[in-house]
């Protein structure tokens, strides 16, 4: 499997400075091997001599998700080889291919496919950086923290960045203001139990109290974003039901003497709260309140009486 088979489109996603020096063979350790044959071509490597890669972003793994890969793994073999640069005499560090690696010790495999390349640490890091923010499986506080290593690390600005990574400045904006919202809230996006739109309104809700209070409307109420960015820009912790519909207030009828006698009477004789509202049409409804189960059956033997 050649790595020159990559198509155009990946290639332009990577980002120019990470083709380039992806495709050279001066990054490439098994281009110095005197057989030509070596140029770009795979080596199967123990996985023991292989050590993971410090600065990958990415440090929550699903286990679920793990166990089904070394599965696949264990069917299949791996399909796409790790990157990994030579440390020294038969020992090797992760550029990318973290969770293949994970999954292959899982899977208890001995050795593991990888191309081999020459990286010093600041270039490994950008590489391990804009490989994994090309991920699909990415979640939005991972490509948020990758994005603020790019740029403190590799001193990016978010311009630089947006035309190594081929995303618009405006997106990065929108990922880096992520990392402003409490812990709780970044955890829950990491976790997927709200989503990024979410979690984007929640950083103009306010101060870190107002976040967290509409945090947990959120998650108690299954707000959507829309309902979210409904209940920030009132400006009022609500619940789901007044977000989607307020309702009108009721017009207050009173209701005559003998009505409010005999309200009085069934009150009395039912022992429970009675109440009799009218609309201005003269319709309405006689409402007798209950305590529990056994109430409302005790309330019942009364009326059937």
């Amino acid at each position: 499997m050649s790595e020159n088979n990559t198509s155009p489109k990946k290639r332009s996603a990577l980002g120019k400075g990470l083709s380039a020096l992806l495709e050279s063979s001066a990054t490439d350790i098994t281009s110095k091997a005197s057989n030509p044959g070596m140029v770009g071509s795979v080596s199967m490597i123990p996985i023991e001599s292989i050590e993971a890669n410090p600065f990958n972003p990415r440090t929550h793994f699903e286990k679920t998700a793990l166990d089904e890969l070394a599965q696949s793994i264990s069917i299949h073999g791996i399909i796409q080889p790790l990157t990994v640069r030579k440390l020294g005499r038969d020992n090797y560090q992760l550029i990318s291919g973290e969770r293949r690696f994970r999954a292959s010790q899982i899977a208890g495999l001995k050795e593991v496919p990888a191309y081999i390349r020459v990286a010093n640490d600041q270039t490994m890091l950008e590489m391990a950086l804009v490989e994994n923010i090309q991920r699909e499986d990415l979640n939005a506080i991972e490509v948020a923290l990758s994005y603020q290593r790019l740029i403190e690390e590799c001193t990016l600005t978010q311009d630089q960045l947006s035309q190594k990574i081929a995303k618009s400045r405006s997106s990065i904006t929108n990922h880096l203001r992520l990392l402003k919202l409490p812990a709780d809230i970044q955890a829950a996006v990491r976790d997927n139990v709200i989503s990024m739109g979410h979690a984007r309104a929640l950083v103009s809700a306010g101060d870190e109290e107002m976040q967290l209070s509409i945090f947990n409307q959120i998650v108690a109420h299954t707000l959507s974003v829309r309902e979210t960015e409904m209940l920030i820009r009132d400006g009022v912790v609500q619940s789901k039901a007044s977000v989607v519909s307020t309702p009108k207030k009721e017009s207050v009828i009173e209701i005559s003497n003998n009505q409010y006698v005999f309200k009085e009477h069934l009150a009395d004789r039912l022992a429970a709260k009675v109440d009799i509202k009218k609309t201005p049409q003269g319709s309405g409804k006689i409402v007798v309140s209950f305590n529990s189960e056994v109430d409302l059956n005790r309330i019942i033997e009364l009326l059937n009486k």
